[in-house]
């Protein structure tokens, strides 16, 4: 018998052991039943390691293999605790989390994907035995450097990661010094992981170690690799007449950026006119895709980014500054290659009709939120006078823009009124405000044309039957609405629970019914957690959010990737391609994979970008330790709760170990905290005053007191 590749070499396998499915082997034993060659070890080891990743084989003791028995295994993420155990967070929502005891969690680190089995023991008690590490989530760590009898130990800055063994390069460093390293060999049940030292990063008490120590960790690089630097160089920067001539001019019309005072790329530039009774909308997003053409380096770099990360003092884009703030970027009073979503609206505000189009503009004008809300709201003589010539533009633009959100409004559409921290930076980077970032009348414009163009893309499409990237958002579950039931009936509302689930217009009247009210915040907190995040597939389910039944992403693709799918996709439509069957599972299965990759990274920067939000506030707060605050309880666990200060849109925890009047538990489901022998009740809302009793600004930790 001849080497198999791969994939033939596990489906050998498979078939061995669904011919045998309660057999155990090792893979000698696999070789000789399976009539492999002496030479084919190796490959049906490197299958065998890959079928386990799959989850469709398990390993077992004394190098054995077998089928996994489905009913007793469950497959998830580990949730470490700082004191040692751990918990399984299963794939499947429905289940409920499995204990790891300390034993098992040796093998496993906080976010890693495993296989566990559930193994029943006398009088009903179980058992969790990890069986399978289906992915490592924890490569690169971040700490400080200690010494525990003379030794080197990385201390990792996550507190549910327990210390390791560090190997250094050189001499001792100073202790408590931060320290970046990467993980060199995970624990076993026998011995803990270790970790390798990739760079001192310097004193954890300086605020750019700080920043830095988030970047690294992760894994963000503000730098592109050289053939990346080496295409970026050598493109052509100046617009040619022939490919001007191949678009729609639309240099002539007045067409402007809205962006906020900090923005550098300009992705979007918009333009209304009056068509009778309705209206035309322009919406010209930047050609991105005529630039960072397919498989080249340019476009693998973008690909594997998929998203610019955004941090009060910095970025990190998805493509090199030269495109970036460059020739993509729709900057005043230059010609840009675009791509255009013309769309007339009848007098109510419903789209009638969409063309798209390769086009060319100059904007101009680059306006900013407050320039457009200081003319349309304020009515600014100076600003008024300074755009004159644009000021009728943008009453339209105002006029429009409020026709067509009451047009999604009256369809359910979701608008959680949740404020969001603005970082006020002084001129060495550091935090010296935190205030409430204001959301005006130029906002809602902008917001509005790019959800009518996303939707007007991801129409067309979706009629030319093409395969495309949705942005799709699944309704919440049934389940984590009734669990949030109690809580809201205790504050006066109910949701129409029934069989059917609920609509987006359902959960907008409650929405609506406690707009200006004292507990507005909170419930429109806890309703946003229990939706599930939106994602991108080619598989178009609609938007619940939105209350959409048909959307993208197109409006962006300078710092998203599944824009620049989009713009492709358009392209091909537009020119008229058509798909052969096997052309179209091809593309369907690609797009599938575009999508995982690029949720998960747009999760990843999510997580990143709140990191450092989350850095620049405990950095705010350290010079006022022992401060008094009012604020409302945000959030509860079983460990404290969460108080966000009425003052600064900053949270603190307030543990309950620090308080000392009673012993306190959290009672999940019915959203309280209470104490054993008084009674005293912490709920969602409640308004409490708190000083500042510790802050860790390296680990981000805002630690608050009760005073009252």
């Amino acid at each position: 018998m001849t080497r198999h590749a791969d994939s033939q070499t596990q489906q050998i396998i498979l078939d061995l052991f669904a011919k045998h499915p309660r057999t155990r082997l090792t893979p000698t034993e696999i070789q000789r039943r399976a009539g492999f060659e002496r030479n084919d070890l190796q490959p049906i080891i490197d299958a065998l390691r890959e079928l386990c990743r799959e989850g469709k084989l398990v390993r077992l003791k004394k190098n054995h293999y077998t089928l996994p028995d489905r009913q007793n295994l469950v497959t998830g993420r580990v949730q470490a605790h700082p004191d040692g155990y751990g918990f399984l967070i299963p794939e499947d929502k429905d289940a409920e989390d499995v204990y790891l005891s300390r034993r098992e969690m040796r093998r496993v680190m906080h976010g890693d994907e495993v296989m566990v089995r559930i193994d029943r023991k006398r009088r009903g008690a179980t058992e969790a035995h990890i069986v399978q590490v289906i992915e490592r989530a924890q490569k690169r760590l971040l700490g400080t450097y200690e010494e525990i009898d003379g030794k080197a130990y990385l201390i990792p800055m996550d507190a549910r990661i327990g210390a390791m063994p560090l190997k250094i390069a050189g001499a001792r460093l100073d202790k408590g010094k931060v320290v970046a390293a990467e993980v060199s060999r995970f624990g076993t049940a026998m011995s803990p992981p270790e970790a390798a030292m990739v760079q001192v990063m310097g004193d954890p008490d300086d605020p750019e170690v700080q920043a830095q120590s988030i970047i690294f960790r992760f894994g963000l690089s503000p730098s592109f690799p050289p053939q990346v630097h080496r295409e970026v160089m050598s493109a052509v920067y100046q617009i040619s007449e022939s490919e001007i001539a191949r678009r729609e001019d639309l240099r002539p019309l007045p067409i402007v950026t809205i962006d906020g005072e900090n923005a550098r790329d300009f992705d979007d530039a918009v333009y209304v006119r009056r068509n009778g009774q309705g209206y035309e909308l322009f919406v010209s997003i930047a050609d991105v895709s005529y630039y960072v053409r397919p498989e080249t380096a340019l476009d693998q770099e973008a690909f594997a980014r998929a998203t610019s990360v955004y941090f009060p003092d910095r970025a990190i884009p998805m493509l090199p500054e030269a495109l970036s703030n460059g020739i993509c970027s729709l900057n005043p009073n230059e010609d840009r290659l675009t791509k255009t979503a013309w769309i007339d609206f009848n007098g109510k505000g419903e789209t009638t009709r969409s063309r798209f189009f390769d086009s060319v503009i100059r904007s101009h004008a680059r306006m900013t939120y407050t320039e457009v809300r200081r003319i349309l709201v304020d009515k600014d003589s100076e600003c008024v006078a300074r755009y004159a010539g644009l000021v009728d533009q943008f009453k339209l633009m105002e006029e429009l823009a409020l026709l067509i959100y009451e047009t999604r409004k009256a369809r359910g559409n979701l608008d959680f009124d949740l404020p969001e921290a603005e970082i006020i930076l002084d001129l060495q980077g550091l935090p010296e405000n935190i205030v409430r970032a204001e959301r005006n009348i130029a906002h809602r414009i902008i917001e509005e044309f790019m959800i009518a163009a996303n939707e007007a893309v991801a129409r067309q499409l979706t009629a030319k039957d093409f395969p495309t990237l949705y942005r799709v958002h699944e309704g919440p579950d049934k389940d984590s609405l009734e669990a949030l039931a109690p809580f809201l009936l205790s504050l006066g509302y109910r949701l129409p629970l029934k069989k059917e689930n609920l609509t987006p217009l359902e959960i907008q009247r409650l929405l609506e019914a406690c707009r200006g009210k004292p507990e507005e915040r909170v419930i429109n907190r806890v309703l946003l957690r229990s939706m599930k995040q939106a994602l991108y597939q080619p598989e178009n389910i609609g938007h619940f959010g939105l209350a959409s039944t048909c959307y993208t992403h197109f409006t962006s693709p300078i710092r998203r990737y599944p824009d620049l799918i989009v713009h492709r996709m358009l392209d091909r439509v537009m020119r008229g391609d058509k798909l052969k069957p096997n052309e179209r599972a091809d593309l369907l299965r690609s797009l599938q994979e575009a999508g995982e990759h690029t949720s998960e990274r747009e999760r990843h920067a999510m997580d990143a970008e709140r990191e450092m939000v989350a850095l620049k506030k405990a950095q705010f707060m350290m010079n006022k330790i022992g401060e008094e605050f009012t604020g409302f309880i945000n959030g509860l666990a079983s460990f404290g709760f969460f108080v966000e200060l009425d003052a600064y849109f900053i949270e603190g925890l307030v543990k309950l170990s620090s308080i000392i009047d009673d012993a306190y538990d959290y009672y999940e489901k019915e959203y309280v905290i209470k104490g054993r022998r008084h009674g005293r009740r912490f709920r969602l809302g409640d308004n409490v005053r708190v000083k500042v009793a510790r802050i860790n600004a390296f680990r981000s930790e805002i630690d608050f007191a009760l005073t009252g």
